[in-house]
């Protein structure tokens, strides 16, 4: 259990706890109570936490990823590669980088003017559906969701990307079949909820606001706010 693999999903299954409780909670809350109302403060909060957490996750799986390139392309080398202090390290920077993006989208949110409808025809709080409702000029908000975004949805998915392409690469060099099937398994649960998630948060986030579509972008948000959490367990049941 010291491995850096359970560090970092020990983290995964916290993120993934209080990014269902982030917006779930509330959702039920509503429904029990037959409304539909979140405080202004509330919406901000749920934006910041929702935003860190999706972040995390995103950080998360890159982690997990690098060190599955390092377990079986670099096994004699694990040991030194995937320290202690290099799994801190890496679970410590992404807490600051999440925070930080979180914290940036949140005070951008709070400048914005909402002078006309106060209905968000969305399940939750989030900042393309907020933006669609401002009175105030949103320019610098979505260039910062296409810019800064991109580069933290992109650079963690490029990452991933690498590393499969090595594992791939040493696994078809594995002579006995057995081998091979007991490596594409290690790894096949985790890349299923990768394609899950980063397919979902590029269809909501990196596309224009003019193509913006709310039933098709609800699904999407539910489908990495709330299927995807509930399937990242299959990782854990994993011996990695």
């Amino acid at each position: 259990l010291h491995q850096p693999m359970f560090y970092f999903l020990s983290n995964l299954s916290l993120v993934d706890f209080c990014f269902i409780s982030a917006t779930v909670p509330k959702m039920l809350v509503n429904i029990q109570m037959q409304t539909q109302s979140i405080s202004y403060g509330g919406c901000l909060a749920q934006i910041f936490f929702c935003i860190l957490l999706a972040n995390m996750d995103n950080f998360l799986l890159m982690a997990m990823s690098y060190d599955r390139y390092v377990a079986i392309c670099h096994p004699l080398h694990y040991s030194t590669m995937m320290s202690l202090q290099t799994s801190a390290l890496m679970l410590g920077s992404s807490w600051l980088i999440a925070s930080f993006h979180a914290l940036l989208h949140t005070l951008l949110m709070a400048q914005l003017e909402f002078c006309a409808s106060n209905i968000i025809p969305y399940f939750f709080c989030d900042l393309v559906p907020l933006l669609q409702l401002s009175c105030s000029n949103t320019q610098l908000n979505q260039l910062m969701i296409l810019l800064v975004g991109g580069l933290i949805v992109l650079i963690p998915f490029i990452g991933i990307l690498i590393s499969y392409i090595h594992i791939v690469s040493a696994v078809l060099k594995v002579p006995s079949a057995q081998g091979k099937q007991k490596a594409f398994s290690t790894c096949g649960s985790h890349l299923t909820v990768v394609i899950l998630f980063y397919g979902t948060i590029i269809g909501v986030y990196l596309n224009p606001s003019s193509s913006y579509s709310t039933d098709k972008d609800s699904l999407a948000s539910v489908m990495y706010m709330v299927v995807t959490p509930m399937l990242n367990p299959i990782i854990y049941r994993i011996k990695t």
